[in-house]
């Protein structure tokens, strides 16, 4: 005959069991639903495009979570080499001592870009004045003061440019925006190169009423609010820039001619440029040759670490990046048309895809 005590202690028995069991499958539920997580941050140039990346493949990837933010290139670099940030988005290649420094770090091209020069000249911003690199040159380093100055007036003549000061503005923070508009001057006008030269940050000659903005929406911000300003604003901003009212630039290439940044001159520059581009891809594509080449173009690169914490961040990443390099996906005209961005010639996206098989945990 079998006691109650024993029949009781039977029932909590199974009872714990049953318990025990059910908080193992709850756990093992979490797990499988478990997200990784992802920061992306830093060039506010890139920052339009995973912004418009981000909600779509996540809607097919319900485990993997995304945070972008626009902190500008420098941080992007920084970020992505301290381990803050996963993918670290820069309008510039790492430099050779930050390589040499952090050897595991990789530069990955997942778009091409390109950058604009807007002013803001009442009278004038719906005119598309020319300028050149020396002329811009001039510009920021102070030896062209005036809008009508001999050397922005030769280039434009019947055009009636005001005697007004022109009031340069530049980037405050570490921006891949800097480093190719500055790469541009210096490949153009060898002055600026042995004074100035280029980088995410470099010490902008003192200008008289020369303004400071961070990122790309400070820029357009500061260029709208200063009459006879100039800026340098990347290309995924251009509605910005139209809905601010401010004029664009004709560019100087490298054969004479002046051209605006468009699928067909940024495309003749890559093509140019893009058998140059080595394995680890880091390479400047400004001021390329060509009759139809736009002057300042660049890759964007996901700046990444190739050793990982765990296999889940690495698989995360590398489906993330093959996705937005894609051109049935990320790089389809459905996103490069919204930001201006061209999509990776086939040579590229191999190499790409090469660098971020490389992404392990």
């Amino acid at each position: 005959m079998t006691s109650r005590t024993g029949v009781s202690r039977r029932k909590a028995t199974s009872l714990v069991l049953a318990a025990t069991l059910a908080m193992g499958t709850m756990m093992a539920s979490h797990a499988a639903t478990a997200q990784v997580r992802l920061l992306e941050t830093g060039s506010t140039l890139l920052y339009p495009l995973f912004n418009l990346w981000v909600p779509v493949y996540s809607k097919t990837h319900p485990g993997v979570q995304i945070t972008t933010q626009g902190t500008g290139s420098g941080t992007g670099i920084s970020e992505a080499i301290s381990g803050i940030a996963q993918i670290g988005a820069s309008d510039a290649y790492m430099s050779n001592p930050q390589v040499k420094m952090h050897p595991t770090m990789l530069n990955i091209p997942v778009s091409i870009s390109s950058q604009m020069v807007n002013y803001n000249i009442p009278g004038l911003n719906g005119k598309h004045l020319k300028l050149s690199g020396p002329a811009l040159a001039a510009i920021y380093s102070g030896s062209a003061r005036y809008w009508d100055a001999p050397i922005i007036a030769k280039l434009n003549p019947g055009v009636k440019l005001p005697h007004k000061l022109i009031v340069p503005v530049h980037r405050t923070d570490g921006s891949g925006d800097t480093f190719i508009f500055t790469q541009y001057l210096s490949f153009s006008t060898p002055s600026w190169n042995n004074s100035v030269a280029y980088g995410t940050t470099v010490s902008w000659p003192a200008v008289e009423g020369g303004v400071g903005a961070e990122g790309n929406p400070g820029m357009v911000n500061a260029c709208k609010g200063t009459p006879y300003s100039i800026a340098y604003i990347g290309v995924s901003f251009r509605s910005a820039t139209e809905g601010a009212g401010l004029g664009e630039a004709l560019l100087e290439n490298r054969a004479g001619r002046f051209v605006l940044p468009s699928p067909r001159t940024v495309h003749a520059a890559v093509s140019a440029m893009s058998a140059k581009t080595p394995k680890d891809e880091r390479i400047s594509l400004i001021f390329a040759p060509g009759a139809d080449s736009y002057p300042i173009i660049n890759y964007e690169y996901a700046i990444v670490n190739e050793r990982q914490p765990d296999a889940a961040t690495a698989a995360a990443i590398r489906e993330f990046l093959l996705w937005g390099m894609s051109p049935e996906h990320g790089n389809s005209p459905h996103f490069m048309k919204q930001v201006g961005f061209v999509p990776l010639p086939a040579p590229i996206q191999a190499l790409s895809r090469a660098q971020i098989e490389k992404i392990h945990g």
